[in-house]
């Protein structure tokens, strides 16, 4: 009776309680993964996000009909109204945030308050006024710089793009979506290139 008594009182063992410690190391670390792909994952929708509505701009202006001023006179006829894409915009920040976020500038004349009617950012009637992780790209007629493998937009379309280093190494991770026109028709990319999307 005794020896009974004393086995229904023991512990758990070295072994039991090793176990237990290797479960929850292995549950931590998936947790610590997963939240850490989540961070990532919200960071990268800034810029699917941003080049969606650049390129939303960008066809937005290609559909506005543009003509141009002219003087007529008695008789005469104007120039037929004309479809085009915006010229280039210059990357904004000037380098890839590495890491950090930038905050652009809202001034007249810098950052996403840049170009004309007919080019830049104005055209494109695109801005950001919060902090952002990437670098912003719009460009005429080519592919944004350090970018191979996405569809060429050939001589007559363009690339919006966004280029980030989340992670401050020394690769950069490209967003990118572009369109061509032919036959006097803007043709859109299906979906947002991505290449290195956590880096």
């Amino acid at each position: 009776m005794r020896a009974l008594k004393r086995y229904d009182r023991r512990g758990f063992t070295l072994v039991e309680l090793m176990i237990v410690v290797a479960i929850i190391g292995v549950l931590a670390a998936l947790a610590i993964f997963g939240v850490r792909r989540y961070l990532a994952s919200a960071k990268t929708s800034e810029a699917k996000n941003s080049v969606g509505a650049i390129t939303r701009g960008a066809a937005a202006a290609f559909e506005r009909e543009t003509a141009a001023s002219e003087i007529l006179a008695g008789g005469g006829t104007s120039a037929a109204a004309s479809h085009s894409l915006c010229d280039s915009a210059t990357a904004v920040p000037a380098t890839v945030p590495a890491g950090i976020k930038y905050q652009p500038n809202s001034t007249e004349g810098s950052d996403f308050e840049t170009g004309t009617a007919t080019g830049g950012w104005k055209c494109l009637r695109f801005s950001m006024s919060q902090p952002i992780y990437y670098q912003y790209h719009y460009v005429r007629g080519a592919r944004i710089p350090g970018v191979t493998l996405s569809p060429d937009p050939t001589a007559t379309g363009f690339e919006a793009g966004a280029v980030g280093n989340l992670d401050n190494d020394a690769v950069n991770a490209f967003f990118t979506r572009g369109g061509t026109v032919t036959a006097g028709q803007l043709a859109l990319a299906t979906q947002v290139y991505i290449e290195n999307e956590y880096e």
